[in-house]
């Protein structure tokens, strides 16, 4: 099982497409070491994210308590907090870090709401890898505002021998906004393509698998249906900062349990967690996330094993770009086929403005009157 922890929702970037960082939590409510204890030996992925975790003055402790209990660990970071990382690296060179990364300097700061935000990620990571990091990249939020430069951001990512995550707008409780949609589908659709055909030219076989991934933001981006069923509170949870048990990021009525009143056994396996399962096999959203399309495309039993339609499909379409055949992806993807937006979609750049910070308690209903976070 995949179980990515949100440690906080305070963040010091002010990203257009999401406002965590307007309703931050109190530290004094954050989820605990001793909570965290809870989490049992043996977990395939965990990663721990926000808001932005390097806030947490704890974050060292946690890594400590934490990097046993799971086959690999990552630190999900806007790149702030290099400093606060590089003891970690030291001691853990192993762990997954990927640093948030928008497009190329005032593109990935104008979306970001940072200012020089794009040269310290970049310098950040590469100190990073000088102290021994081995598993380091950016992770980008592909939108029409960068969608012309991710290309630009996978080829400086491979300059530099890191990864490059890919994900694209969609909505979730936890940011504070629901017209996460992009402006013009089509566009963004199109330029994906781009970007699979040159992971596909690589000799990596896991850039494969992402080319494979990226096929399922395309028609995400679309507002299709997704390409594998949703195994959501099965292979993964989300456990926000006050301890509840979700089975994604996404429906607040996912919600499993409280992890700081229950022991893991209790949220997992409980009459709760059943019937939130039974309202995951019917969910009709197409969400493509890291998370939910990663744990998707492979077998519960063998994680490390993909499945077999990835496999195929990805086969194919490495031959064919090896023999220099023009990949067909209109087998795939229907472009005549694009959902018409009942919602106008809005996004600000808060580089050069200010907004109000809310503060969340754990007692406001924080999450249901936020509106509808239905993705298409």
């Amino acid at each position: 099982m995949d179980v990515a922890v949100i440690l906080t929702y305070r963040c010091n970037s002010k990203c257009s497409m999401c406002h965590i960082w307007q309703n931050p939590t109190h530290p004094q409510e954050e989820i605990t070491l001793e909570t965290l204890e809870k989490i049992p030996e043996g977990v395939d992925y965990l990663n721990l994210s926000g808001g932005e975790p390097t806030l947490r003055e704890d974050l060292h402790e946690i890594i400590d308590l934490l990097y046993p209990k799971a086959m690999k660990l990552e630190i999900s970071s806007n790149g702030s907090g290099t400093a606060k990382l590089e003891p970690i690296i030291r001691k853990y060179p192993d762990i997954k870090v990927r640093y948030s990364l928008d497009g190329m300097g005032l593109t990935n700061d104008r979306i970001r709401g940072e200012r020089g935000g794009f040269d310290e990620k970049v310098s950040g990571l590469l100190n990073l890898k000088e102290l021994g990091g081995c598993d380091l990249g950016f992770a980008i939020t592909i939108q029409d505002d960068n969608v012309s430069e991710i290309c630009e951001v996978y080829h400086l990512a491979q300059e530099h021998g890191f990864e490059l995550a890919t994900s694209t707008l969609h909505n979730g409780f936890q940011f504070h906004k629901s017209d996460n949609i992009p402006y013009d589908r089509v566009d963004v659709a199109k330029s994906i393509e781009n970007l699979i055909v040159e992971m596909l030219r690589t000799n990596d076989v896991k850039t494969w698998f992402r080319a494979y991934l990226n096929l399922g933001l395309i028609r995400k981006v679309l507002g299709h249906p997704r390409m594998l069923p949703c195994t959501a509170g099965t292979d993964f949870i989300f456990i926000d900062p006050w301890a509840d048990v979700y089975a994604c990021n996404v429906r607040p009525d996912l919600l499993m349990g409280n992890l700081r009143e229950r022991n893991w056994e209790d949220v997992m396996q409980g009459g709760i967690a059943e019937e939130v399962r039974g309202k995951v096999a019917i969910c009709t959203q197409n969400c493509w996330m890291v998370g939910s399309a990663k744990t998707a495309m492979r077998y519960s039993l063998f994680p490390q094993i993909p499945r077999l339609r990835p496999s195929i499909w990805v086969l194919e379409n490495k031959i064919k770009t090896t023999l220099g055949i023009p990949l067909n992806l209109d087998r795939y993807v229907n472009y005549q086929n694009v959902i018409d937006d009942e919602v106008k979609p809005e996004r600000i750049s808060f580089l050069d403005k200010k907004a109000p910070r809310i503060l969340q308690k754990r007692e406001d209903n924080r999450y249901q009157e936020k509106g509808p976070y239905f993705n298409r």
